[in-house]
C-alpha cells in the first residue's frame, strides 16, 4: 500500500494490492475535511496479482504515477498514469519499466529535470539494484531511459525520495550483499541519464525503509 498528494486536485490516492479481488492493483481517492476522510469508488489499475505498489504525483503534467510489479507479466516492474476527477481516478496504458523480473521498487518525481525515478531489484542481474529516468506526457509514458546499475549486490526494500532543495533523489535500500546494512546513493538526473554517488551506509542490520523530504 502506498499514498501520495494530488495537489491539483487537493486529494489523496492509496494504491493498494486487493487481496479480496484475486490480488489485482487498486487505487482509491481519499478526500480529506477537518478531520474526516471520505473515499471515492476503488478502481482497478492492474487486473492481474500485483506486488508493492508505489505512488508520486508529478506536479508538472498534474498526474499521479503507479509503479508495481505485474505478477501477470513474470514480474515485470511496470508503471502507470492516472488523472484524478472528483473522487475518482482514471489510468491510461500500463507501461513496462523493464522486461525484466524483479522485487520491490522505488519511485520520485524529480521536478527539477520533469523526470519519474523508478528504482527497482533486477532479478535478472543477479538481483542487482537498478534505476532509469523516465517522463510523462498526459495519460502516457513519454520515454524510458536505459537502466542503470547503483548497487551490484543483492537489495530490497528499496525507497527513493526528490530531495527539492539540491534536484536530486536519494534511494535508500537493504544491502543484502552487505550484511543487509541500510544504505543509500543519490541520483542526478540530465534529460534521460541516470547517474549515481558511491553506495554509503547509513545503519547496520536494517530491513524495512520509509524516506520523506522535509522541505524546511
Amino acid at each position: 500500500i502506498d499514498a501520495c498528494f494530488d495537489s491539483s486536485t487537493n486529494k489523496v490516492v492509496i494504491s493498494y494490492t486487493d487481496f479480496g479481488n484475486s490480488g489485482h492493483g487498486t487505487a482509491v481517492v481519499a478526500t480529506v475535511s477537518g478531520t474526516s476522510i471520505s473515499f471515492g469508488t476503488p478502481v482497478v489499475f492492474n487486473s492481474a496479482n500485483t506486488s508493492h505498489p508505489r505512488n508520486v504525483y508529478d506536479s508538472d503534467e498534474q498526474r499521479v504515477v503507479i509503479a508495481y510489479y505485474d505478477l501477470g507479466q513474470s514480474y515485470n516492474p511496470t508503471g502507470i498514469v492516472g488523472t484524478v476527477s472528483g473522487t475518482g481516478i482514471s489510468f491510461g496504458s500500463e507501461t513496462r519499466v523493464s522486461v525484466t523480473g524483479g522485487d520491490y521498487i522505488g519511485l520520485a518525481y524529480d521536478s527539477t529535470n520533469k523526470r519519474i525515478v523508478f528504482a527497482y531489484h533486477d532479478d535478472s542481474n543477479s538481483s542487482y539494484g537498478t534505476a532509469l529516468a523516465a517522463k510523462v506526457n498526459n495519460t502516457e509514458f513519454d520515454a524510458f531511459g536505459t537502466p542503470v546499475v547503483f548497487e551490484s549486490a543483492d537489495n530490497a526494500y528499496i525507497d527513493a525520495v526528490f530531495d527539492a532543495s539540491v534536484g536530486k533523489t536519494v534511494i535508500a535500500y537493504r544491502d543484502v550483499g552487505n550484511s543487509n546494512a541500510g544504505t543509500y546513493v543519490v541520483a542526478s538526473v540530465d534529460n534521460y541519464t541516470i547517474s549515481f554517488t558511491t553506495p554509503a551506509t547509513f545503519n547496520t542490520n536494517t530491513e524495512y525503509i520509509g524516506l520523506g523530504y522535509d522541505s524546511n
